[in-house]
């Protein structure tokens, strides 16, 4: 079958999908593009679908969605159903991404996928805020890997990469999608705002070779409670970080801060992202030595948003984002 491009779709393009939908034999649908780019469901690591109101049903998976002159322009993948049956919402693999995949199969028998060594997220109107950026796009650099390309090109926690080899990276997911789809040894330009200033790097990219292949004792608690002035951290409760908690929680000991114990719901921190867990390293780019240090910071703080930087775990070595917190209280 001819393939088209993925590249040239666009949201309202008519798309018919067909596959065997039940084991009923061949099948054909009709809809149209609903939504490209698509990604954060956790099918895949590396996630960048188009998204169709074609009726899609369990069977259909791996065939073909073709555009009106009959190309393929993506591979039948997913539903999002309660029923299990179709309700508008399919995803299918762009045919552009199935092709660089095949391609690297046929010559190399293998997908070698580039790695930075950052772990980005996105921008909140919170975080963009807090950084006086003019906007939210490009991708918040969180953590940076120690020896890794990114390091070594100076790319530092808290810089937001705008661009990477003249493309607009619009957030995280762009940015990952970007990133991966180079091979190990590119070459590659990166542009980023660092301390409020523009700044261009270059990184040579290494393999990704991952992609080839709570607890609380209430021990040192201190709460941050109401005070006389505004305070982001109103409804939470902070801890030092003892040889305990590292061990029960994961914690390395290059990790220092204080241990966020509990935090009350709706509040500013929990509409934030903050959680339970969480380790509190960083407020407005001060570092947090212990929960007496983080109390203080917070209640110093004269900006409209507190801007944190956590260690949050998770099973592995765990990664550190940022969080803006409005410092108003709720009435």
């Amino acid at each position: 079958m001819a393939l088209g491009s993925s590249d040239a779709a666009k949201v309202g393009d008519a798309v018919v999908a067909v596959g065997n939908p039940f084991g009923l034999g061949q099948s054909v649908s009709r809809g149209i593009v609903s939504a490209l780019s698509r990604g954060g469901f956790g099918i895949e690591t590396y996630e960048d679908f188009i998204q169709t109101d074609a009726a899609i049903n369990p069977g259909n998976s791996g065939g073909a969605l073709f555009d009106t002159d009959g190309r393929v322009v993506g591979i039948n993948t997913a539903i999002v159903s309660e029923s299990g049956g179709n309700q508008g919402i399919g995803f299918a693999v762009p045919v552009n991404m199935a092709r660089h995949v095949m391609e690297r199969l046929i010559s190399g028998g293998k997908v070698a996928r580039g790695l930075m060594g950052v772990f980005p997220q996105d921008i909140t109107p919170a975080l963009a805020e807090a950084f006086n950026l003019p906007n939210s796009n490009g991708a918040l650099v969180g953590n940076v890997t120690p020896n890794f390309p990114a390091e070594k090109a100076g790319i530092k926690s808290g810089d937001v990469i705008t661009s990477f080899n003249g493309k607009k990276v619009a957030d995280a997911h762009d940015l990952i999608l970007m990133v991966s789809d180079c091979e190990p040894g590119t070459k590659a330009t990166v542009d980023l705002i660092q301390g409020g200033r523009p700044k261009t790097v270059s990184v040579v990219l290494v393999e990704n070779e991952r992609a080839a292949s709570s607890s609380n004792n209430g021990n040192n608690s201190s709460s941050v409670a109401a005070s006389s002035k505004p305070d982001a951290l109103d409804g939470v409760t902070v801890q030092d970080v003892d040889a305990d908690t590292r061990g029960s929680l994961g914690i390395p000991t290059a990790v220092k801060g204080a241990l966020v114990s509990a935090v009350t719901a709706d509040s500013n921190s929990a509409n934030a992202g903050l959680q339970r867990g969480d380790v509190i390293v960083e407020i407005n780019r001060l570092a947090v030595t212990n929960s007496a240090s983080a109390i203080k910071l917070c209640t110093d703080a004269k900006t409209k948003q507190i801007l944190l930087k956590v260690w949050r775990g998770g099973g592995g070595p765990g990664n550190t984002l940022w969080l803006g917190v409005d410092n108003a209280k709720k009435s």
